[in-house]
């Protein structure tokens, strides 16, 4: 079963945002461009409801934020029960933690998943993702890493993403206008 989430992420620059872009349009393949917005709550787990474009799902995520793979759970179900399910969840108790806001370029290049982000008062990132069992979790981690130095891109170390994601955590309201 695929369900371990092997990823490489990095802030990007805004001149890196342009190179990175332009690169991916010109070598890879397409896949789509997304809008999407994601609601993050409280609690012991990492559960989060995500609207998008064609859909919206329901996305369990064991391990630590920022961890270089962590096991991953979705359920899709129609966006337009999005607000419904958000409802359910903070009437199970849990409260709304975070929302992002997020535009979403993503890519298929070398047989990863490569997603251009701007995310609304977080900022831009790139992100390399292969999904797939943990018996190949080591094999996906060294192709993530040779596709960022591949695209001259550092990974952001993990500290970094935790100060920025635990200010965006106390400060997303007003980033956002909320």
């Amino acid at each position: 079963m695929k369900n371990i989430e092997v990823e490489s992420r990095a802030f990007l620059s805004d001149d890196e945002y342009a190179r990175i872009l332009n690169f991916m349009e010109t070598n890879a393949e397409h896949v789509k461009n997304d809008e999407q917005e994601t609601v993050y709550f409280s609690g012991e787990k990492d559960v989060r409801i995500q609207k998008n474009g064609s859909c919206a799902k329901i996305i369990l995520k064991d391990g630590k934020i920022h961890e270089d793979y962590r096991e991953e759970i979705e359920v899709k179900f129609r966006k337009e029960d999005f607000d419904n399910m958000v409802a359910i969840v903070c009437a199970s108790g849990s409260e709304i933690e975070i929302k992002w806001f997020r535009k979403r370029k993503e890519f298929l290049w070398k047989g990863t998943k490569v997603c251009i982000d701007r995310t609304k008062g977080y900022g831009d990132i790139i992100e390399i993702e292969i999904l797939c069992g943990e018996e190949v979790v080591s094999d996906a981690r060294k192709k993530v890493a040779e596709i960022m130095k591949e695209l001259k891109i550092a990974q952001t170390p993990k500290y970094v993403f935790e100060e920025r994601f635990n200010y965006y955590k106390k400060s997303w309201r007003r980033l956002v206008g909320d």
